[in-house]
């Protein structure tokens, strides 16, 4: 049998990193490169996964030459009942707001009417989507909600059967690579600041639930919205008015909110690069004309509970 030395000296190496390394080294280390892990997982539910992820991207369409066309991922990263729920109705209110429809994908933990919120699925995601839209014309919306870290990132959870992460450097190289300039992150989680100063640049939009040093509210299980959530997507992003306009109305409903429970507040971060206007306005241009009603508990009323 041939002995292949570049794979042993790999192994080697790999060991070594672990065992010279604490915890929280290699944690962030595996964020950075995006990693997940499945176990307990059935080969049925393998495939299960693998032909739900493919129904769902091949039913979006492709982009519109001389249209500026909005492309809306929406991924809930841990199976509490709230980010499953927060992730649905976020699809519908951004599908609406950047005229989308059959230009959105959904994924979420745990649900079983959504192809899995992994990160592995999410960089298979933007991956199909970058192929079927103009990376130089067209915008993605990203939507994540999960719980995070102050060095790690967003968190994948999926009870005891999924794990993983996904760090701002990951977000950055994914996006960087697919060639994905144009783009509206808004990620709802603590510490999700983390992921500003990585990301923002003249032709991207960052809106984030928390600064890197602060968690934000609201993701109690029971709940139908986080903090976040319920001020941008339920509130704000209903209304017929300027994404800056819609970032400013939230941030302070979120304030307004963390007062009144005197809790200490979460400092939500809002970045829109220079260049954005480009391609926002024309995107603002088909926003419709009226609000919709809002959707579930107010996230105020139920966080404790």
């Amino acid at each position: 049998m041939k002995i292949n030395k570049a794979k042993i000296m790999s192994a080697l190496a790999l060991s070594t990193f672990f065992a010279a390394s604490s915890s929280a080294q290699i944690n962030e280390g595996m964020a950075i490169n995006g990693w997940s892990m499945e176990q307990n997982r059935s080969a049925g539910w393998q495939l299960a996964q693998h032909d739900r992820l493919t129904k769902s991207l091949a039913k979006i369409a492709p982009q519109r030459k001389g249209t500026v066309d909005a492309y809306v991922v929406v991924i809930g990263l841990d199976s509490d009942p709230v980010f499953q729920k927060e992730s649905a109705e976020t699809l519908n209110v951004l599908e609406r707001r950047f005229g989308a429809v059959n230009r959105t994908l959904r994924l979420a933990a745990g649900a079983a009417d959504a192809p899995q919120g992994s990160p592995a699925n999410l960089a298979t995601a933007l991956a199909a989507i970058a192929a079927k839209m103009d990376v130089k014309e067209d915008v993605l919306i990203l939507y994540t909600t999960s719980h995070g870290d102050k060095k790690l990132g967003i968190v994948y959870r999926d009870g005891n059967d999924g794990l993983g992460m996904i760090a701002p450097k990951r977000m950055k190289t994914m996006l960087d690579e697919l060639g994905i300039k144009r783009r509206i992150l808004l990620i709802s989680a603590c510490y999700s600041g983390v992921f500003v100063s990585e990301l923002a640049d003249s032709d991207s939009v960052i809106i984030t639930a928390a600064s890197s040093s602060r968690p934000s509210f609201g993701c109690t299980p029971g709940n139908d919205w986080t903090f976040f959530g319920d001020a941008l997507i339920n509130n704000a992003l209903r209304k017929p008015q300027p994404l800056a306009k819609a970032a400013e109305e939230a941030t302070g409903l979120i304030d307004q909110w963390e007062s009144k429970m005197k809790l200490d507040a979460s400092n939500p971060q809002v970045s829109i690069g220079d260049e954005t206007g480009k391609w926002l306005t024309a995107l603002e241009a088909q926003m419709p004309k009226g609000e919709t009603a809002k959707v579930g508990r107010p996230a105020l009323d139920t966080t404790f509970e």
